[in-house]
């Protein structure tokens, strides 16, 4: 998992790398969707660098931005119930909620 330079911010993952989100507490706003956490998906595209939405709610100008990254799910994993084994969802996602996949 090289890092490559976008802007100012390393990119801690590339396109095609298997990553899970973690399953972090909610401490007063978050746009990681509860469905997603605790689930590996792939990097399909990086998007880019900004704030995280936490850090801009509390007016913290001094935290590092973050890339984000558009990750893709098989729905298939995010409910088991699902009844299509190959339909995929995708969300953005910022790189502080992703870990490398170990599954």
């Amino acid at each position: 998992m090289a890092n490559r330079e976008t802007g100012n911010v390393l990119a801690r993952f590339n396109v095609g790398d298997r990553v899970r989100v973690k399953d972090l507490p909610n401490l007063f706003y978050s746009r990681t969707q509860m469905y997603v956490r605790g689930v590996s998906g792939v990097i399909a595209s990086r998007t880019y660098q900004s704030l995280v939405p936490e850090d801009e709610a509390w007016n913290r100008d001094e935290a590092q931005p973050q890339q984000f990254y558009i990750v893709r799910f098989r729905q298939k994993d995010l409910w088991e119930e699902y009844p299509f084994d190959n339909d995929t969802l995708q969300t953005e996602l910022p790189e502080g909620w992703l870990e490398p996949a170990t599954d």
